[in-house]
């Protein structure tokens, strides 16, 4: 039976995502879902699939694009010695999972964080791309936002939750998550630097058309979905991005993105990583977020126009090839 789409508009968007406020602007489409464009309701460390009327829809918009480093402008590339000097992750002896299946969304930062850590520590997993749409591919959960992970039968929850149940079954024998600067550093990934990322990626039309065109191509959509998604969410997200803008006391974008990331850097303190040699918990948190962006038009202006090209080198170094399958589950 052919899905039927429909959408209440901005109004209905900005009410959701300003906390009930109201809304001069209105615009409607026949057949285009108001969860027809991203899980985004999130809860600072998950999104919730429920399209374009979810307070935190933006922040799980981002596109995640292929790794390249060379041939983009601005990037500082490392000596190979200095690049070797990240050594590499630990491997989990005693912790060996035989199925990790991730229920994600390929857009949100959240997932991409867990998607990240499991890189690093080489843990295969797969994938399940859940349709913003139907959600069938969940409904076996009464938890209903992405990631969903599932260790050996196992569901866990919430991406920072999720990564911390991970690093104590990998270090059994000192599962001690994070220090004081870890805990402060995770958080600020969650609490603000998030919230910077969708204003950027939604800044004018082109990029708003670049974000979805990512989105709706490697999302799990029908072709006609795709082809609605793309066009009426791109347009739909300029505007909601500019109402995140505000929401978020932001004034400049790009200055917002570029002053977050020149805070890490600074953060570093001229450690390779803030976790010194290796990366630790707050660098996979900063790196996982800021990877779906990397060559977005956003992505490629704050390389350029920051410091953070030489960490984030090193940490593509560090964390590696992915490890997912490449067969999607169904």
């Amino acid at each position: 039976m052919r899905r039927r789409v429909t959408v209440s508009g901005l109004a209905a968007i900005s009410r959701a995502i300003g906390g009930g406020g109201t809304s001069a602007i209105s615009v409607t489409h026949p057949r285009l879902p108001q969860r027809a464009l991203c899980g985004a309701s999130y809860s600072t460390t998950n999104c919730n699939l429920q399209w374009l009327s979810s307070p935190g829809l933006a922040d799980c918009l981002v596109p995640s694009g292929p790794s390249v480093v060379n041939g983009v402008a601005g990037t500082r590339f490392l000596s190979a010695a200095a690049t070797s000097a990240a050594k590499e992750a630990p491997r989990p002896e005693k912790f060996s999972p035989k199925d990790v299946v991730l229920y994600q969304y390929e857009a949100c930062p959240f997932c991409n964080k867990v998607k990240a850590f499991l890189d690093y520590y080489k843990i295969p997993y797969d994938i399940v791309e859940v349709n913003p749409i139907s959600k069938k591919e969940i409904k076996w959960s009464d938890y209903k936002k992405v990631p969903i992970l599932k260790v050996d039968g196992e569901q866990m929850v919430d991406s920072s939750d999720i990564i911390d149940r991970l690093f104590q079954r990998i270090h059994a024998d000192n599962p001690v998550v994070d220090g004081d600067e870890v805990r402060k550093w995770r958080g600020w990934v969650d609490n603000h630097l998030v919230h910077v990322l969708s204003p950027n990626i939604y800044r004018t039309t082109s990029e708003a058309l670049e974000s979805f065109d990512y989105i709706t191509t490697h999302g799990n959509f029908s072709f006609t979905e795709r082809i609605i998604a793309k066009y009426t969410g791109a347009a739909a997200m300029y505007f909601v991005s500019k109402k995140l803008k505000k929401k978020h006391n932001i004034t400049n974008e790009r200055a917002a993105l570029y002053e977050a990331a020149e805070t890490w850097v600074d953060a570093l303190k001229g450690r390779q990583f803030l976790g010194g040699l290796n990366p630790n918990l707050a660098d996979l948190a900063v790196f996982g977020v800021l990877r779906p962006i990397r060559h977005l038009k956003s992505g490629r202006d704050m390389v350029e126009h920051t410091r953070i090209g030489d960490w984030y080198t090193l940490m593509e170094s560090a964390v590696g090839k992915s490890v997912r399958t490449k067969a999607e589950k169904s």
